[in-house]
């Protein structure tokens, strides 16, 4: 009878542990019935879907949490313009994640192909590849949407290699499943701008790159590590200021692909070209230790380190993006795990686990609110890391009229305002969730 007590008691106390977990609790569970949209080339107008978008359902006991998504998110997908047939499509997955991982102390695990990941809107993550490598017998590459089989050698990044096939959000599906193998903001938002896919077709993206603040929590790995965008605290403690958090790989000083940065000989890849330039191939790159600076990270593109979310240290995967804001290898996770790969899609969710409800604890005062850039010119981005329900944003001038308007919609995290014709000034936004509200002073100078 104790001892039955005693297990209970335990089980208890272990689930309220697990209720503060951000593995549990970061979500973007769908409470509103919102759907996917997407466009179609030629067409500005987004198309509604009867897809349901986020997250579904968030399971957990005190050792997994079983996130239920379609795998579609709430900001607008498509087109795909690179000759893609495909679009997003619902996966429908139940995702197992642990609540416990561990550092994998033996030989690292590769990343593969396919999802590695899952942010917290339900979306897949993919590595780097697109399953296409060179071909030494025929000169060309191979694989993956090309057809055919490559040598497996010099493989294709897909970051470079298909970005005429990424929509404004950087993401693209595979046979319908929608997914990102980098930093999961929109193209307009970069400093530099290399792709003009938002021009037509603008969306919102997952998040905005803001260089003042900790980048938000952005998914789990398949080893159970969180996931964050590309800034950071300076130190791992949590001190310094925020910086960007900087890949420790860096392109190889070679002209011709003979051998890889270990010294391997290979089956010779193309010469560097400005058909094949530098970094077109994961092997073009090689790792170099920071050892004097904490703000650049590891082999596995992470760092054991202080964030919001983790105030006593976890180790965290960042989205690493250059000093223009455009992605930066290995972009997320890779070549290799840190911890033990763990994660699994399952049939079901077992029985025994509590599901655990997003709106339980949200409030305005909670949501984390960022606008970002202030002063700014043509755009204002307005943020939050907690949307369960919309929420209304309005640009207001000095004397209360309401300039612009628009919705962070639930799921989505953000709402951007165009202020390219609005004049110079000092304004207000707006944001209100339809019980409370809160304002920002916001200055246009262009």
């Amino acid at each position: 009878m104790k001892r039955t007590l005693l297990l209970s008691l335990l089980l208890s106390n272990m689930l309220l542990l697990a209720q503060t977990n951000p593995a549990i609790t970061s979500w973007l569970q769908n409470t509103t019935g919102i759907t996917g949209r997407h466009y179609v080339s030629g067409n500005s107008t987004p198309i509604n879907d009867a897809v349901a978008a986020n997250v579904q359902t968030v399971q957990y006991d005190a050792n997994w949490v079983y996130v239920s998504a379609t795998g579609i998110p709430a900001y607008i997908t498509g087109p795909f313009l690179d000759g893609n047939p495909s679009v997003a499509t619902a996966q429908n997955k139940i995702f197992k994640i642990s609540l416990n991982p561990v550092q994998n102390t033996g030989t690292a695990t590769a990343t593969t192909g396919g999802n590695i990941g899952i942010f917290k809107n339900g979306v897949a993550l993919f590595d780097y590849r697109d399953g296409v490598s060179w071909k030494n017998s025929t000169s060309a590459l191979a694989g993956g949407p090309l057809g055919g089989m490559g040598d497996g050698k010099w493989n294709r990044d897909a970051v470079v290699g298909e970005k005429n096939g990424f929509d404004c959000v950087k993401a693209h599906p595979a046979m319908g499943n929608y997914h990102h193998h980098q930093n999961p903001s929109a193209f307009n938002l970069d400093l530099v701008v290399i792709s003009d896919r938002c021009t037509l077709y603008p969306s919102d993206g997952l998040y905005v790159i803001d260089q003042t603040q900790h980048s938000p929590l952005l998914g789990f790995t398949y080893d159970g590590f969180p996931i964050y965008g590309a800034y950071g605290y300076a130190n791992t403690d949590g001190t310094g200021g925020i910086v960007r958090m900087k890949s420790g790989y860096q392109v190889r000083n070679i002209t011709t692909r003979t051998v890889w940065a270990d010294g391997t000989d290979v089956l010779d890849g193309p010469a560097v070209s400005t058909t094949y330039p530098l970094g077109y191939f994961r092997e073009d790159y090689e790792f170099v230790a920071h050892n004097d600076d904490q703000s650049y990270l590891d082999a596995h593109n992470g760092r054991f380190c202080v964030t919001p979310e983790y105030p006593d240290g976890k180790y965290c995967y960042f989205a690493t993006v250059d000093a223009n804001h455009n992605s930066a290898y290995p972009y997320v996770v890779g070549p290799t795990f840190y911890g033990t790969k763990t994660a699994t899609t399952v049939a079901s969710v077992p029985s025994g686990t509590t599901t655990y409800l997003a709106t339980d604890n949200f409030s305005l005062d909670k949501a984390n609110l960022i606008i970002y850039p202030n002063p700014t010119s043509d755009f204002i981005a307005i943020q939050t890391q907690m949307v369960e329900n919309d929420m209304a944003v309005e640009l207001i001038d000095t004397l209360g009229k309401v300039v612009t308007s628009g919705k962070i919609l639930q799921g989505s995290t953000l709402s951007i305002l165009d202020t390219t014709t609005v004049t110079n000034g000092v304004y207000f936004v707006k944001v209100s969730d339809g019980k409370n509200n809160k304002s920002f002073k916001v200055i246009i100078n262009r």
